[in-house]
Parts: C-alpha cells; sequence; structure tokens
C-alpha cells in the first residue's frame, strides 16, 4: 500500500457509536446522505473520479438500485466474492484496493464501511481523515465504529467541505465532525 495515499472515512455513528443493524442503518437522514454523495463525488479535476472502499457487507447493504455507486469508481473488499458485479471492482484487501487506485485515474479515496475496514484505515501508516456524521440520538446497533483514538486523530474544521451548522432531520439531531491523523 502507497503509505502517502490519503485515506478518507465517511461514516455516521449514533450516541452508542453504533453504525448499523443488521446489514442497514438505522436511520434515514437526506441531508447527511446528501453529504455522503456529494464529499464522496466531487472532484477537482474533471479527468478523475473518486474511489469509494467497502467491504461485502456493507456492499450487500446498499439498495440494488443504487449499486454501484454512480460517478466513482467502486471497490468491494472480499476474499470471497467470485462473480464481479458490473461496475464493480474487487480487491481482496485494503492494500490490493489502493494499489488499484494507483493505476485508475483516481483523485480521493474514501472508505465508507464497515467496522473492519473503518479500523484497518484508521491504524493504517497513511495520511488520515475522517468525516463523521455524529447523530445524537439513541439507536440499538449491533456493528460499531472502533474508537477514534484522540492521541492519534485531532479534531479539524473543514469549511470548504463540511457545513458548520447542526442540523435536525426526523427529530433526529445530527452534526458532521472532521478528524485529522497527527
Amino acid at each position: 500500500m502507497a503509505p502517502t495515499t490519503k485515506l478518507n472515512l465517511v461514516v455516521a455513528a449514533c450516541n452508542n457509536m453504533g453504525i448499523g443493524i443488521e446489514g442497514r442503518l438505522p436511520w434515514r437522514l437526506k441531508q447527511d446522505m446528501a453529504f455522503f454523495k456529494k464529499i464522496t463525488s466531487t472532484t477537482q479535476n474533471a479527468e478523475k473520479k473518486n474511489m469509494v472502499v467497502m467491504g461485502k457487507r456493507t456492499w450487500l447493504s446498499i439498495p440494488q438500485n443504487f449499486r454501484p455507486l454512480p460517478g466513482r469508481v467502486n471497490v468491494v473488499l472480499s476474499s470471497q466474492l467470485t462473480e464481479v458485479p458490473e461496475g464493480v471492482h474487487i480487491a481482496r484487501n485494503l492494500n490490493q484496493a489502493l494499489s488499484l487506485a494507483d493505476t485508475l485515474a483516481v483523485q480521493h479515496v474514501f472508505i465508507i464501511g464497515g467496522a473492519s475496514v473503518y479500523k484497518e484505515a484508521m491504524e493504517a501508516p497513511n495520511p488520515c481523515r475522517i468525516y463523521l456524521t455524529r447523530i445524537y440520538h439513541d439507536f440499538v446497533c449491533d456493528t460499531f465504529l472502533p474508537d477514534i483514538n484522540l492521541n492519534q486523530f485531532i479534531k479539524v474544521s473543514d469549511p470548504e467541505n463540511v457545513p458548520i451548522e447542526d442540523f435536525e432531520e426526523n427529530e433526529i439531531k445530527f452534526s458532521i465532525e472532521v478528524y485529522d491523523k497527527k
């Protein structure tokens, strides 16, 4: 893996740092989905696309009519998938996915789940930024975001890409926080 490739994690977590239940999101927040689409799709160079890297369960959690995520290079990490879905690249691990990024016209790499992929990316030697939608609400979850080690990550602002204001939708309050690896 090219340790210079910056990894951008995009994740939403509720009060208990839960990120999913039974292979799906426990909430539906249109404003957060719009942020996700914008941050993972936007490039400064029209010749390039962003790459979204996800585990197999995250891939399967995306409704079929939205797969692959349009306008992005989709990479699914799996050592077991033998049939490659149309419009998708399969990588055995994160290193292999990042090698793919080097061969394709990729501007930014976004890690979009699940928990083990987030953990691997956070612990990698690469520069790393976390875009965390913090949902101020309790949900029952069976999948959780690994702890953000505040000895390794520092909270920063990114007003160019991330709205500063808090949001409320369906009586659920949330905000977007940004962390950079020190």
